[in-house]
């Protein structure tokens, strides 16, 4: 056992810096979030995230047991190794009066629950300032495609507001850094409904903003850079494919500049990171070989190489969506694509993304519900090829 003990990292010192890669994770095994992993099943988790160098990691409610495991799972690791690190970016989860009730939401009040979640956030947070570095008030919960739950900015604001206070007064720590972890439109980048100068207010209050940007849907919901455009017809499937990968991650980019833009034209500078995009692998859906075929594990690792590749160039953090498959969040139709953004699936099976990783042995010895760490396809290509479509073609575009 290494006796040297790490030094204690802020957020300003790991937000954007590449040797600190970042990543969402849950870690649900079954078809509900009743089922509370365990923290032997999480820190099998972390063991197999700090081998490909994942040092943050993202949650996105505080009130599962899940969340808890989660921080005394690290307190393990971290008695084991003192050079071990990983940290949180904590989530508190915020929505609307009558949200996932069978009353209709309103979007004007907010949840009386919201308190208790910020509560509980605090509470954790002072209980482990070595590990939270982040507290993020709500997820997605701005964006207005959240029918069932979005709140108004000035719900946000009141919270983020709050959380400042507290740091002030000396009731959480100083360094700890508050956010909220939003779609880009609900930052600025999108329709000038979101424009309000409750927003403009929330981003002068945040420490940085997270952003979520997903390309993936926009294959069917905004195709305008998928597909192949009439001057790549001649190239292989696989160069055809490569472009439009190469679209879609700036496609990201374009959402994450046009939140840049909105920002400085409210004479504001402040770090702006992705908070969640991903790729997912399967979909029996809009988004699979019967709708934009824009699922498989081969464009799914071409998404993951070239976000990682801009975001570590650009000093950007990166919480990728997401670490391990999870079948809860579509738990009535198995092949949802929300159940298989996992760069690692139920199988312990690492998706074509990690292969390589693989084959360097960085999975030796390590497991995941007692399973070791292979190959999806049993690292067949020509196998995981056959899964593999070239979307629609894109007439002089």
């Amino acid at each position: 056992m290494n006796s040297k003990k790490t030094v204690e990292k802020t957020a300003k010192q790991i937000l954007g810096n590449s040797n600190y890669q970042a990543i969402c994770y849950g870690g649900y095994r079954f078809k509900t979030r009743d089922v509370q992993p365990t923290v032997a099943q999480i820190t099998d988790d972390l063991r197999i995230l700090s081998a490909i160098d994942i040092k943050i990691l993202r949650t996105y409610n505080v009130h599962y047991g899940e969340v808890s495991n989660l921080l005394k799972a690290i307190r393990v690791l971290k008695k084991e190794d003192p050079n071990f690190e990983m940290y949180v970016m904590l989530g508190a989860w915020i929505d609307c009066k009558n949200a996932w009730t069978e009353l209709a939401p309103i979007h004007n009040e907010e949840s009386e629950r919201n308190a208790i979640e910020i509560d509980e956030a605090v509470r954790l947070a002072n209980q482990y300032p070595d590990i939270i570095k982040v507290i993020a008030v709500g997820n997605e919960a701005m964006v207005k495609w959240a029918a069932s739950y979005y709140v108004q900015p000035r719900t946000i604001l009141k919270w983020v507001n709050h959380l400042q206070n507290l740091k002030k007064q000396g009731k959480l720590p100083e360094n700890l850094w508050i956010t909220s972890s939003d779609n880009f439109a609900s930052w600025g980048g999108g329709s000038d409904e979101y424009h309000v100068e409750d927003l403009n207010q929330l981003i002068k209050a945040v420490d940085y903003i997270s952003l979520h940007s997903y390309p993936m849907h926009d294959t069917h919901y905004n195709p305008e850079f998928w597909g192949v455009m009439e001057s790549e017809k001649h190239l292989s499937e696989r160069e055809k494919i490569d472009a439009a990968m190469a679209r879609a991650r700036d496609y990201a980019i374009g959402q994450y500049k046009s939140v840049a833009n909105y920002m400085k034209s409210l004479g504001i500078e402040k770090p702006i990171h992705i908070g969640e995009t991903g790729w997912a692998t399967v979909s029996n859906e809009m988004y699979g070989n019967s709708g934009s075929k824009a699922t498989d594990e081969y464009k799914s690792a071409q998404y993951y190489k070239l976000m990682r590749e801009w975001t570590n160039k650009n000093g950007i953090s990166l919480f990728y969506f997401e670490a391990f498959d999870e079948q809860w969040k579509d738990n009535a139709n198995p092949l949802g694509s929300e159940n298989h953004f996992g760069l690692i699936n139920l199988q312990a099976q690492a998706k074509f993304s990690l292969w390589d990783m693989v084959d360097q042995h960085v999975f030796k010895g390590l497991s995941r519900d007692g399973k070791p760490i292979t190959k999806t396809y049993n690292g067949s290509e020509e196998s995981l090829w056959l899964d593999v479509e070239v979307p629609t073609l894109l007439i002089n575009k």
